[in-house]
């Protein structure tokens, strides 16, 4: 699997998750040894912890390519049995793609709040487009994970 450095992978986990545990589960996700923040390593990660509903953050450097991000999240997700929310493909600062612990990915805005160890994440709740963190100008209906039907409004035939 070559290697590419354009930017790292930044993901929150639901749980306070021992960093061993996490770098084990990205180890078997990526089928490759993945090592803390050492240097020379091919695949460096840090991991974490802060407040919020998601306290453990895990932040891969040197990201493998020809593997969607999305695709290891949802694996981590399903081997940490614990969700893992990753920043979506919008511009909308409080709109991620969460990796339920059974491996489906569904887009989702949570309530952010900066503090002195890191950002913290609570607040979940499902991108149905229309949540108001939805009219942002960064609009969720031009993602790749679309606003989950609602009562209101059903999915598009």
């Amino acid at each position: 699997m070559d290697l590419m450095a354009d930017g790292p992978w930044n993901w929150c986990i639901a749980g306070w998750i021992e960093p061993a545990r996490v770098t084990g589960a990205l180890a078997g996700a990526l089928e490759r040894p993945v090592h803390g923040m050492v240097p020379g390593a091919d695949l460096l990660c840090d991991v974490y912890h802060v407040g919020g509903d998601f306290p453990t953050t895990l932040d891969v450097y040197l990201t493998p390519a020809g593997v969607a991000e999305e695709t290891v999240a949802s694996a981590v997700a399903v081997r940490l049995r614990s969700a893992v929310l990753l920043p979506d493909d919008t511009l909308n600062p409080s709109r991620y793609v969460l990796a339920e612990p059974d491996g489906t990915l569904r887009a989702v805005h949570v309530e952010e709040r900066e503090t002195d160890d890191g950002t913290e994440r609570w607040g979940l709740r499902p991108c149905t487009g229309a949540d108001p963190a939805c009219a942002s100008a960064a609009g969720c209906d031009r993602s790749r994970f679309k606003p989950g039907p609602t009562p209101e409004r059903p999915a598009a035939a």
